[in-house]
């Protein structure tokens, strides 16, 4: 299927590795000039060489933290007016909400909520001008379905995913679109972090606590990236443009209700 974007520019946060990386290739593979950005250098430049042989597209390594004033101006240095942006950030690590201090919630905040919001308030002007956008964020499966430890990671995600219910509606009339995936489990780091924190807190080895989890998912296994990224760009498409202020749970029928 033409997704109809190639030539398209894209920014692609936290892109060297997992569900960030699944969507860069999926853009690449569109036809879209892509901008890649991590924190380690040499796997952020190993990831650029990989997408470019694999896709055959421009793609434009970024070491930033974009957490950070210098690291979002950097990306936007590298693609002064993109297309397509994907938000993506690491969350907070999994603790005991007990054991969490002001500046621990301040950083988890800014980290899943108020990044996302900074990159999007320079992309959208431009965006709008010229009568295209595609804003994607990668939150997750808890902003639904909470689990516990995880407690500040979701809550920040979800006060992304209210925040920008009312924008996504301001601009969908210059077919400007803001959508939000919601991954459950998928073989990352992130997702060997939670498992490592659950079988530590059951007395259980990894290998115990990855099962139990797969055995909690309906599709009985954990997602595929490839799969996550095609969503990702289908969400970016020429075609995509009546999809806007919507949450896609991709999670293997995890989340047990219909809306």
């Amino acid at each position: 299927m033409d997704l109809g974007i190639a030539g398209r520019k894209a920014i692609v946060c936290a892109s060297s590795r997992g569900l960030g990386r699944a969507c860069a290739q999926a853009l690449a593979l569109a036809g879209c000039e892509v901008v890649i950005n991590g924190l380690d250098a040499a796997r952020l430049e190993a990831t650029a060489a990989e997408l470019n042989k694999a896709t055959g597209a421009k793609i434009i390594p970024v070491r930033a933290d974009v957490a950070t004033p210098e690291g979002q101006a950097a990306l936007f240095a590298a693609c002064p007016e993109p297309d397509i942006l994907v938000n993506n950030n690491a969350g907070p690590p999994p603790r005991d909400f007990r054991e969490l201090t002001r500046a621990q919630v301040l950083e988890g905040v800014t980290a899943n909520m108020v990044v996302a919001i900074e990159l999007m308030q320079k992309a959208i002007g431009p965006m709008q001008t010229r009568r295209f956008g595609r804003i994607v964020n990668i939150t997750s499966g808890t902003v639904k379905l909470p689990q516990a430890g995880l407690d500040l990671s979701s809550a920040a995600r979800g006060g992304l995913t209210i925040f920008l219910a009312g924008v996504a509606r301001q601009v969908a009339a210059s077919n400007v679109t803001i959508n939000n995936l919601l991954p459950g489990a998928y073989e990352t780091d992130r997702l060997k972090t939670v498992l490592g924190a659950l079988a530590k807190r059951k007395g259980v080895s990894y290998e115990d606590a990855k099962a139990e989890r797969i055995a909690s998912i309906p599709a009985k296994r954990l997602g595929d990236l490839e799969g996550f990224g095609a969503a990702c760009a289908f969400l970016c498409s020429a075609q995509a443009g009546f999809i806007t202020g919507q949450n896609l749970t991709i999670d293997g029928g995890a989340f047990p209700g219909v809306f």
